[in-house]
């Protein structure tokens, strides 16, 4: 388990070169070392057998590799910002029904536990909080059958890595969140957690979402397991800047059951943002935007939904920061390490 008395402000899945200036080729160099690899279902069905295992087989080995130095670069970063999601594509294919087997071979299994074993040892060893997030297609809560069954098996597959890690031994020692997304609502995913296995139950989160299940939503799982608030999330969805002191927060601090909890932070794209002699405070990166004159002026929730590359409001970061004290920060801002240390920068020019 981390450091649970430790405020952190993390980032998700990739590292970026503090000199994005340079030549593609160079930056490509510099960060490959840390940046997972995939290929596609239509690649490998168009090769020969022997030639796409052979190239299945070298892209997790690299990516196994890359966990490891992103996870070793992450733990040199100040205390504080010790936090990272993992890519959930460290094993591509690994649910593919045509070409899982490759991952089943007994001799590969074990090289995927010493591998993925020592990206969990450098993560305690520096005392590295991590995390994954499933991706659209793991709907745990649909209607259909067939489709719970297949996200099932695609959360197990990250529950395999977490617990290959050394991981999902305590509750949320790692955090696997996905969306309710299915049209089963809260209801769906408490019918299906006897189906988990120990290590998805004790990792196992949910997050609100910004278009069909949000946090009320969520809050009716509080007793089950633990609840990511995304901030950005719910004021699109809901229309409101969520305070830190309002009572739902409360409860979903107390849903990770003494587990420092993890929120979620975006900012909406400048592009999608109107310009400003049409705002009211005639500036776009100092004032909290009222969602409803947004919508007013023609914005839409759909565009406002995108993440922005850095965290050019201060004012909203100000409101993300007054979550602090209570909650662990995941940046989900497209500059990665850089987004996340332009919001770390800012929380240490407070204290």
């Amino acid at each position: 388990m981390f450091d649970n008395s430790i405020q952190r402000i993390g980032f998700c899945c990739k590292y970026l070169d503090a000199d994005q200036s340079q030549k593609p080729k160079i930056l490509k160099e510099k960060q490959q070392k840390y940046t997972d690899r995939s290929t596609t279902v239509a690649w490998c069905n168009r090769q020969d057998k022997a030639v796409a295992e052979e190239r299945l087989l070298e892209i997790v080995t690299h990516n196994m590799q890359a966990a490891y130095n992103l996870v070793e670069w992450v733990g040199s970063l100040p205390k504080e910002r010790r936090m990272v999601r993992l890519s959930s594509s460290l094993i591509p294919m690994a649910t593919e029904p045509n070409w899982r087997y490759v991952f089943e071979d007994p001799i590969v299994r074990k090289e995927l536990e010493a591998g993925f074993g020592k990206v969990g040892d450098v993560a305690r060893l520096n005392d590295v909080r991590l995390s994954f997030h499933p991706g659209q297609f793991t709907v745990l809560a649909s209607d259909k059958p067939d489709v719970v069954e297949r996200s099932i098996d695609e959360f197990e597959y990250h529950c395999d890595m977490i617990r290959w890690m050394g991981f999902g031994k305590e509750f949320m020692d790692f955090k696997n969140n996905v969306h309710i997304s299915g049209r089963q609502g809260a209801e769906g995913i408490i019918n299906i957690l006897h189906k988990l296995s120990p290590e998805a139950r004790n990792t196992i989160a949910i997050e609100n979402d910004e278009m069909c299940w949000g946090l009320d939503e969520s809050l009716k799982l509080e007793k089950h397991l633990a609840l990511v608030l995304d901030i950005h999330h719910h004021w699109i969805r809901d229309e409101e800047y969520i305070q830190a002191d309002d009572d739902r927060v409360k409860r979903v601090i107390d849903s990770w059951r003494g587990v420092r909890p993890t929120l979620h932070y975006s900012y909406s794209r400048d592009e999608w943002l109107p310009e400003p002699s049409l705002l009211e405070s005639g500036d776009r990166h100092d004032t909290m935007h009222d969602i409803h004159a947004l919508l007013s002026l023609g914005c839409k929730k759909q565009k406002l939904r995108a993440h922005s590359d850095y965290y050019p409001n201060t004012k909203a970061n100000e409101w993300a920061l007054s979550f602090w004290n209570d909650f662990d920060i995941q940046c989900e801002a497209k500059a990665k390490n850089l987004a996340s240390e332009q919001l770390w920068s800012q929380a240490v020019s407070y204290s």
